[in-house]
């Protein structure tokens, strides 16, 4: 894995590259200015190919600046470690050199041309998604820091599309009442949603199928609705997949909550699986004219019956639904901020860094539980969603 070396020093240096995001709708980057340093320090060089950061305001001379190298060209063949945000296509993997690491968003369930593409070029790819929830790897937790960003946007486009005030104000003309706004699903993106909306002075609940939530919820100010249901907390922090049976109960009990809000946003997901119903049409129709729902959950499958991805549907009852599509890259700033530090965190675990004449290198150790879990495939073989 050497591919550079260091004029000053017998050392020969590792390559970082950085490519363009090329999925339709991605604007965030893998890296940005500001934490390259913390890569040239362990030894890498740094390699960008030339536009990567335009949507997040990282122009080339930025990363220049930083100490890393533009390339007009292909950046791929030549790199030990290639970090992206979507996970490389195909094509793009059969380019990599045998042995060299991959680190993204890559779904076992959704990305498994690319899975099947890396196994074949005998590359090491991790995923950010598989990313164990534990105490250790909270730097390394794209999918929280992801719907972060996700969380705030919902509130924003609610407060947006609604044909409400979110606060109370009081006027010479008389007192504007405040919406109802409600939360379904208590996770990192429902708790920022409601932190979002009770700043912007809306009135908000929130209900999530954990009571474990129920304390994060009344700390932010929301009144956390409670359903005579039983819990389904899961591993790593995630609620459990529901039974029809359990959905339907739930559905019935949230119905007359749903009917008297004005913003209803929808967060539930189930990593690797379809997104769990919690709206059916007939919740919908219960809902006034003017009513702003936000589904979250559109890409997978979605929290709302006729949300679509990345479209505002229209109801018969004139209510409205947004379904969110490439969210966090509505917020490509910040998104790339919180992202290339989880990478560059991730990737800085299993480096050990160049010191006197010994070259930066990988250690892929998988008795660690973190590098186990995120590693999707290694040495030409498929490792299951656990990284077992």
């Amino acid at each position: 894995m050497v591919t550079l070396k260091d004029p000053s020093t017998s050392i020969w240096r590792m390559r970082i590259a950085v490519p363009k995001e090329i999925r339709d709708g991605e604007k965030r980057v893998a890296l940005v200015p500001d934490i390259i340093n913390k890569l040239t320090r362990l030894g890498f060089d740094v390699v960008i190919e030339s536009g990567a950061g335009v949507h997040s305001q990282a122009t080339d001379a930025d990363y220049v600046s930083a100490g890393a190298t533009i390339s007009n060209g292909e950046v791929l063949s030549a790199a030990d470690a290639v970090l992206s945000v979507q996970p490389l296509t195909p094509a793009q993997m059969a380019t990599l050199k045998k042995g060299a690491v991959t680190l993204s968003f890559m779904s076992p369930v959704t990305a498994v041309d690319s899975i099947d593409a890396a196994v074949a070029a005998g590359v090491t790819a991790f995923s950010l998604e598989l990313v164990p929830r534990i105490s250790r790897a909270q730097s390394m937790d794209a999918l929280s820091s992801q719907a972060l960003c996700a969380g705030y946007r919902a509130a924003l486009v609610g407060a947006e599309l609604s044909p409400r005030f979110f606060p109370m104000l009081m006027t010479a003309a008389g007192t504007v009442t405040p919406a109802q706004v409600l939360v379904l699903g208590a996770g990192v993106a429902g708790l920022q949603a409601i932190a979002t909306a009770r700043r912007l002075g809306a009135v908000v609940s929130a209900y999530d199928v954990r009571p474990a939530s129920a304390d994060e919820v009344r700390s932010m100010g929301a009144t956390f609705i409670e359903l005579e249901l039983e819990a389904l907390e899961g591993t790593g922090g995630y609620a459990r997949e529901m039974t029809e049976d359990r959905a339907a109960q739930q559905q019935a009990l949230l119905t007359p909550y749903i009917a008297k809000s004005h913003v209803v946003i929808t967060t539930a997901a189930v990593p690797g699986r379809q997104a769990p119903r919690l709206m059916t049409k007939a919740m919908v129709d219960s809902m006034a004219p003017g009513t702003i729902i936000i589904d979250l959950a559109a890409e997978t499958g979605g929290n709302v019956e006729g949300s679509k991805p990345g479209e505002i549907v229209s109801t018969a009852n004139g209510v409205r639904i947004w379904g969110g599509k490439d969210v966090p890259s509505q917020l490509p700033f910040h998104a790339s901020f919180l992202y290339s530090r989880n990478v560059v965190n991730l990737l800085t675990l299993f480096t050990t860094a160049a010191k006197d004449e010994a070259a930066v290198a990988f250690n892929l150790d998988f008795e660690d539980e973190i590098i186990n879990g995120a590693a999707v495939t290694h040495g030409g073989s498929r490792r299951n969603a656990g990284g077992k």
